[in-house]
């Protein structure tokens, strides 16, 4: 005979995927009926369509299974009222209610966030920078750690093609966003709200009100380190950054070209002049490897990275070959890969540049 407290008790201990909090505890268990050896769970998903419908099916059954005596599960998904969403909502804020422009600070941009916030930018277009951003957010996931990538490049968003996602977007649960999972990386990206690829075209104002939104209105639970991947140059949204973060570090992306590394420059002394410390270079399309003599051509020459990093005082954190993507995400590299191998150390060196303790060398 199957007891129903251990039913309940199995069913405490899964959480939601995107909220990463009890299904019991969020309320989504609306009953449980035990039959000899036959248990029927209801769930309740916030809506009908919910992405990780299968995955928490899957969590129910495994759990279930293991409990003394259940022989068979039965699990039944339905979608919330709007009351239950009302009540879901408030459990994912912790009964602290939704931050609006002047009143509750967002808990990303309290004082006392344990978070670390690392702001990827580059001087100029074309060399990479979103990729660089894309993969070290996957590398650093890769290593173990909570991930958040803010696309904060409103106008040239590209997060979302990089990551393959297609026509995902965000789920909402009352005036909550739920960021888009993907490689262990939680995302958010104006791609998401855009329709068929059209223009943004916002004045300054604007663009920082949707990048507070980002913070505020997007439940981005407990993270290790949030990476923004900044637009090219140093206009109103790196200002925005740098008011809003003022304790955040940067990155900078170049090419070897010293041209490339020439422009990147200035937005590496912006960073400093707002007292953001530069933690680092990242030298990308470095050289690519010949297939045949298996030797490296530096194809946009050389030292672009080194003399950018020497001019800043800081480090060059890798030099990133030339390669195709061919993990699941258009713009994501396998682990395995030259380029995965070079991400993981720089990964690992940005870790320790913001005080992260050491990899959990877990593998998304």
């Amino acid at each position: 005979m199957v007891n129903e407290k251990d039913v309940w008790a199995a069913l405490a201990t899964i959480e939601d995927p995107e909220v990463h909090k009890s299904i019991t505890e969020l309320e989504m268990v609306r009953g449980v009926r035990v039959e000899g050896n036959h248990v029927e769970v209801e769930i309740a998903l916030t809506i009908a369509g919910c992405p990780l419908k299968n995955k928490i099916n899957q969590d129910v059954r495994d759990v279930l299974v293991k409990v003394p005596g259940v022989k068979t599960v039965d699990v039944k998904m339905s979608a919330m009222t709007d009351e239950e969403r009302a009540r879901f909502a408030a459990k994912v804020r912790g009964g602290q209610a939704a931050a609006t422009e002047g009143q509750i600070q967002p808990p990303l941009l309290q004082p006392d966030v344990k978070t670390q916030f690392v702001a990827v930018a580059s001087g100029k277009g074309g060399v990479g920078k979103s990729t660089v951003t894309a993969n070290l957010a996957v590398a650093l996931a890769r290593n173990g750690y909570r991930v958040g990538l803010i696309d904060a490049d409103i106008y040239g968003f590209s997060i979302p093609n990089l990551f393959g996602l297609g026509d995902r977007k965000p789920a909402l649960v009352e005036d909550l966003i739920m960021p888009v999972q993907e490689e262990g990386v939680k995302i958010i990206s104006m791609g998401f709200f855009v329709p068929d690829n059209s223009p943004v075209i916002w004045r300054g104002p604007m663009l920082g009100k949707m990048l507070r939104n980002f913070f505020a209105e997007v439940h981005w639970g407990e993270l290790d380190i949030m990476l923004l991947d900044l637009p090219p140059g140093t206009g109103d949204v790196a200002l925005d950054v740098h008011q809003m973060l003022p304790k955040s570090k940067e990155i900078i992306v170049t090419t070897p070209q010293a041209n490339a590394a020439e422009v990147a420059a200035r937005a590496g002394a912006m960073a400093i002049k707002t007292n953001h410390e530069v933690i680092g270079v990242v030298e990308n399309m470095s050289y690519f490897v010949c297939d045949r003599c298996e030797e490296r051509h530096y194809i946009f020459g050389m030292g672009g990275g080194e003399r950018l990093a020497k001019e800043l005082g800081t480090t060059l954190l890798g030099q990133v070959p030339i390669g195709v993507a061919t993990a699941s995400g258009m713009g994501i590299y396998k682990e395995d890969s030259s380029q995965g191998q070079v991400y993981k150390e720089i990964a690992r060196k940005v870790a320790e540049a913001v005080g992260l303790p050491a990899a959990l060398n877990k593998t998304v």
